[in-house]
């Protein structure tokens, strides 16, 4: 076990800085509004720099505290040039991912594979590491991890994406298990069936038709605000108390591969 170190003062509560990872559309953007009404100063982080820069703009127009920052997590040296930007950093919510295709492992496309693990794994892995002495040195540190019900079981046709959100998972875990001691939580939420605009759209390269057959039949899927309200309320929990992990699925869920429909 690392033997406790020294705890530095944390910063003022009223300049709580929050990074959101994939701000800029679903749950990530959720996250970003919630988190803001809270009070913390959230920094916006996406490739589509457009999406990021009027989020911020509706959550300045609102009251709140945002900035926004193209970013792209596969990039390490963007990532550091990002992080070097940062004066200090409580708060870290690893959003930015995603799933390609859903095809059997016989046939699946290995670039699929390959775009899934820099994103979810790698992308987060870049992030993490480049924030963490800046969490450290907050005094009071959060790390969230977003994995999904896919990175703790299996399901025909997602080995990929399952693939690697176990990977995340591990990540997470062993993460915590490094730096017991150290003044930051690790949190790691894992989504089951989530409705958004674009995550079935994206998985089936544009197709809305197979898309729209992920949920059909399904009466209330998750949104991103249930998750993000999930995120927001484990950020939110005492200094002291760590929720290692919560798995959120809709009532009509009862595992990867078990959904109640009504068609």
């Amino acid at each position: 076990m690392t033997a406790p170190q020294d705890v530095p003062a944390a910063h003022p509560a009223a300049d709580r800085v929050a990074v959101i990872t994939g701000a800029s559309s679903g749950i990530g953007a959720a996250t970003a509004r919630q988190l803001a009404a809270t009070g913390l100063r959230v920094v916006l982080t996406a490739r589509r720099k457009d999406r990021i820069e009027a989020l911020a703009a509706e959550l300045t127009a609102a009251g709140h505290r945002a900035t926004a920052y193209a970013l792209d997590v596969t990039d390490r040296a963007a990532v550091n040039a990002f992080a070097a930007t940062l004066d200090h950093c409580e708060v870290l919510v690893n959003n930015a991912g995603g799933a390609l295709g859903a095809d059997p492992v016989a046939t699946g496309d290995p670039e699929d594979w390959r775009r899934m693990y820099e994103t979810n794994v790698l992308g987060t892995l870049h992030v993490t590491q480049a924030l963490l002495p800046a969490l450290v040195a907050s005094g009071d540190g959060t790390v969230v991890i977003l994995s999904s019900t896919a990175g703790h079981a299996t399901y025909e046709g997602g080995a990929g994406y399952v693939a690697a959100k176990h990977a995340e998972h591990v990540l997470a875990e062993t993460l915590r298990l490094e730096i017991v001691g150290q003044p930051v939580r690790v949190i790691e939420v894992a989504p089951g069936m989530v409705k958004t605009d674009e995550f079935a759209t994206t998985r089936f390269h544009g197709d809305a038709e197979k898309a729209a057959k992920v949920y059909q039949g399904v009466a209330e899927p998750l949104t991103a605000d249930d998750v993000a309200d999930t995120i927001t309320w484990a950020i939110t929990r005492p200094s002291h108390v760590n929720i290692d992990l919560l798995v959120v699925r809709p009532r009509a869920q009862a595992s990867n591969s078990k959904v109640h429909r009504t068609q």
